[in-house]
């Protein structure tokens, strides 16, 4: 029974990592290939038009979705993790 109860603590954890992560993913790779698409159609093959409009996409996800991942991080820790701990 103590292997399941760790398994599904595994498995719910691996969940909210890609639930959490996710935003930021999707909107790295919209900009990576709107991007890539700018350059293919312009023939401009500078790194730092890649890289600075990505990071600063993916910034502003991290800033608007930070509540999202904080709440659900909270809520999996005390609905989880410390029941866990506090039981031994």
């Amino acid at each position: 029974m103590r292997d399941l109860v760790f398994f599904d603590s595994m498995r719910q954890a691996l969940w909210i990592a890609v639930t959490i992560s996710a935003p930021m993913l999707a909107v790295a790779l919209v900009a990576g290939v709107t991007i890539g698409l700018f350059q293919a159609l312009t023939s401009i093959q500078e790194m730092t038009l890649t890289f600075v409009p990505k990071v600063a996409a993916m910034l502003i996800v991290f800033w608007v979705s930070m509540s999202f991942m904080s709440e659900t991080l909270v809520d999996f820790f005390q609905g989880r993790i410390i029941p866990l701990i506090a039981g031994g």
